[in-house]
């Protein structure tokens, strides 16, 4: 792995840092060297009015900078599709507001330089800098939780295609034939490997079986959660363990396409899914090496879990906005 670290630990500079989710906001304050210095959490206002959600940013980014007045910039991870660099947010899958100019938004309101990135983009720039692919300049991560997402370090810089809208790993699709995904395809990555697919194995498993051992944890195929799956399978309930390798088995087939397409010198996997451990990560890289292109004549990256955890996109975004050019 190479060396630069454009963010040293001496920096001291700050920003204020904004992962904005379907249900919360979590906001920081955080030095230019990824150490969080002041943390917050708010809801996402759920009103379509996008004045209300301007105003509930600039409230905690008031909030903040009171606390910590030598903030310089601002920066803002949201889920969904946002245009790079002008930071418009164009669609969000679990937020009411549709084609938002955050980051002018943000930037009248304030007077600071403003950020605006995808959120799984922010994330891989603060794995990629401070977590497990530290000091990588080539790096690929996939955040498994409700649904599926992604971002790329390429060759020191975070990589987000012509418009911004590139690394949606989530949408890449694995198996055409495959379960129904929420953006109207089928087969997406998310469709296979995701808590909502592991909740809806788990339900089909229950009707399948109504008298397994699935079905006792669970008593009603309807009760069935992601949750109660991994408490199964912790458990060593074979249905459950099964229905992780199932979906440990479609995420191995996406991180195989990603390395033969961009050959990066590690995968994090991060998102919640990711604290299963080995019940996961374990049947995936038996099929990444399966279906990577030409695995006898390359050098395999290593697949490893996130280290940051849900901090990681307030403190990407944050640092991205100390850093020139985003």
């Amino acid at each position: 792995m190479s060396a630069e670290r454009p963010l040293g630990p001496t920096d001291g500079r700050l920003a204020v840092g904004l992962d904005i989710g379907g249900t919360k906001i979590a906001a920081g304050v955080v030095r230019a060297d990824g150490y969080i210095v002041e943390r917050t959490r708010i809801p996402t206002p759920q009103e379509t009015d996008e004045k209300v959600t301007v105003a509930a940013l600039v409230e905690v980014i008031d909030e903040l900078r009171a606390a910590q007045p030598e903030v310089e910039a601002i920066g803002v991870g949201a889920a969904g599709l946002v245009q790079w660099p002008a930071g418009r947010v164009i669609w969000a899958p679990h937020n009411p507001y549709r084609d938002l100019p955050l980051r002018r938004l943000l930037h009248e309101r304030t007077g600071l330089p403003t950020v605006v990135d995808n959120d799984a983009n922010a994330a891989a720039w603060a794995e990629a800098r401070f977590g497990a692919g530290t000091g990588s300049d080539d790096m690929i991560l996939l955040t498994v939780g409700t649904g599926v997402g992604g971002g790329m370090v390429l060759g020191g810089r975070p990589y987000r295609g012509v418009s911004g809208l590139g690394a949606e790993f989530g949408h890449m699709i694995v198996a055409p034939d495959g379960a129904p995904c929420s953006c109207g395809s089928n087969g997406c990555l998310e469709a296979m490997v995701s808590g909502t697919a592991l909740a809806r194995l788990g339900r089909e498993a229950v009707l399948a079986n109504p008298e397994g051992g699935l079905a006792r944890h669970a008593g009603d195929a309807g009760e069935i959660t992601g949750p109660l799956v991994f408490d199964a399978a912790r458990a060593g309930d074979p249905t459950a363990r099964a229905l992780f390798d199932r979906m440990g088995f479609w995420l191995g087939v996406g991180i195989a396409s990603l390395v033969t397409a961009f050959d990066p010198e590690l995968v994090v996997v991060g998102g919640g899914l990711v604290t299963t451990g080995d019940l996961l990560l374990g049947p995936a890289r038996t099929s990444f090496k399966r279906y990577v292109f030409a695995p006898a004549y390359r050098t395999l990256p290593p697949v490893v879990p996130a280290r940051l955890g849900p901090e990681a996109g307030l403190v990407g975004a944050a640092t991205l906005a100390l850093r020139a050019g985003g």
